[in-house]
């Protein structure tokens, strides 16, 4: 026995989704001194990342040193995450430190600071396909559109 369809009634009030993300990024631009500046919250992502690493501090220095061709300690490591010292994880080391500590944290930070979206490999060629998809249904509607125009203008020349 089939079930009876539910009728979808929508509110022409209520906002549709993508009116609140666009919302939210209009409201993301607006400038804000200082909102840039996310020093405190890589400094907090950091220890973060090295509290969930599964490794030792001194795995993650071996591995960032063998990944970036450059000596990383485990007191650059321990002065990056520290609270009290004024050392920053260096930008170029970012990708390192996600991979060796398993845990995009600090990654996370400078998407959100920036409003972007970062997705794994395979989600990313995914979006691609999607994309790509919408291309050829928008093309194929606008090819639609120009046969149907042609034929009116055929049948009104006859």
């Amino acid at each position: 026995m089939a079930k009876n369809a539910k009728k979808i009634v929508t509110d022409p009030d209520q906002m549709s989704l993508f009116d609140l993300l666009k919302q939210e990024q209009a409201e993301q631009k607006e400038a804000t001194p200082g909102k840039r500046c996310v020093s405190a919250q890589l400094n907090f992502a950091a220890r973060k990342s090295l509290k969930q690493a599964p490794k030792s501090r001194e795995t993650i220095a071996d591995e960032m040193s063998f990944m970036t061709g450059q000596e990383v300690t485990i007191h650059m490591i321990n002065s990056w995450a520290a609270e009290s010292h004024p050392h920053r994880l260096p930008a170029e080391m970012v990708p390192a430190f996600v991979e060796a500590t398993g845990c995009d944290a600090v990654l996370m930070v400078l998407n959100d600071a920036l409003s972007k979206h970062v997705l794994p490999g395979a989600d990313a060629l995914r979006s691609e396909i999607q994309k790509l998809d919408e291309e050829s249904k928008r093309l194929a509607k606008e090819k639609q559109k120009r046969l149907l125009f042609l034929k009116e203008l055929v049948g009104q020349e006859s």
